[in-house]
């Protein structure tokens, strides 16, 4: 029986009907898929999940402790972890990124700072996993590996590898001062949904305790969308005074806190190049090569601002062929 089969007769189990369609949702990076089973009682998400590549355990585990925290998140109404299938409540079809335009964009921002804020007070210790140097330096790894040996076809010099290694050193520095959270770790534009109430929140099983500019980094500075700086501080500075408000633990100045979110957004964006490139080479997935672009002008923009990080502009530029470029650093 092939899955697809195993999971269409375990709903109509749940469900208690044969009057069942069952369509994709979506499916996302890994190996899950998602599944939208229309019954009487209305719709509803099956998560398939092979539990020879994931474990279904951790979402659960999430959506119950954020859903504590009083976030929207899908509940769990039944579960087959032997076969790697979760039945869900269904937070709709309509993501931050299909409804973000300029007279949206306010609303759901500010939704989702509010959301974050919550996530962020339920925070304490030995809960989700540690967001650690050796978890921080796996993700920054990537980035050698995959996107500069396998995709651009590079191989560094010993001078290049000491500077390249220099400058990750920096940004974990930065990245395990911060004081942590709860930590989302895929806080952006297709993760949250436009749902009652804003927003609906997706993908969170890779949560973890972590850097609390982490989930501000992946939504203002997304891979999928993006908005002028200016806009972005603004949002950012709406953000801080909220959680300044319910006494998270933010520096008190705020050029401060944006410098720890740049810093934290330079991490993200050297992993998710990495991510990117694995993707395409080795899971033939090419759709996020689009995106990849985009991400690159966050990291240049980021490493142009400061002097410590300007070894990997550097490094971008030998590496890419291409000048450096004149701009402003703090």
């Amino acid at each position: 029986m092939d899955r697809l089969q195993a999971l269409q007769e375990w709903t109509t189990q749940q469900l208690g009907t044969d009057a069942l369609d069952i369509t994709p949702a979506s499916a996302d990076a890994s190996f899950r898929r998602y599944f939208r089973a229309t019954a009487k009682g209305g719709d509803y998400i099956v998560m398939d999940a092979p539990p020879s590549h994931e474990d279904c355990r951790p979402f659960i585990r999430v959506a119950e402790l954020f859903g504590a925290a009083g976030v929207h998140v899908p509940k769990v109404l039944a579960q087959n972890l032997e076969q790697g299938f979760l039945l869900l409540t269904d937070l709709g079809s309509t993501t931050y990124l299909t409804a973000l335009n300029n007279s949206t964009a306010r609303d759901l921002y500010l939704a989702s700072n509010d959301a974050l804020i919550r996530i962020q007070q339920a925070s304490r210790v030995n809960v989700l996993p540690e967001y650690d140097r050796a978890l921080l330096t796996r993700e920054l790894m990537l980035f050698p590996e995959w996107y500069l040996a396998r995709h651009l076809g590079v191989t560094m010099n010993s001078q290049q590898t000491g500077s390249l290694h220099t400058l990750f050193e920096r940004i974990l520095a930065n990245n395990l001062a911060q004081p942590k959270v709860f930590v989302h770790r895929d806080w952006h534009s297709r993760n949250l949904m436009v749902s009652d109430p804003n927003p609906g929140i997706l993908d969170f099983q890779d949560a973890v305790y972590g850097p609390i500019t982490y989930d501000l980094a992946s939504i203002y500075r997304d891979a999928y969308i993006q908005w002028d700086e200016e806009q972005q501080i603004d949002w950012v500075i709406r953000y801080w005074e909220k959680a300044r408000a319910a006494r998270l633990p933010v520096a008190e100045d705020f050029a401060v806190f944006y410098r720890d979110l740049e810093w934290m957004g330079a991490q993200r964006h050297i992993k998710v190049l990495g991510i990117f490139a694995r993707l395409y080479h080795r899971d033939g997935k090419d759709g996020y090569l689009k995106d990849m672009p985009r991400v690159m002008h966050y990291l240049r923009k980021t490493c142009e601002r400061y002097d410590e990080l300007k070894p990997m502009l550097f490094l971008l530029d030998a590496l890419q062929d291409k000048q450096p470029q004149a701009g402003y650093t703090f």
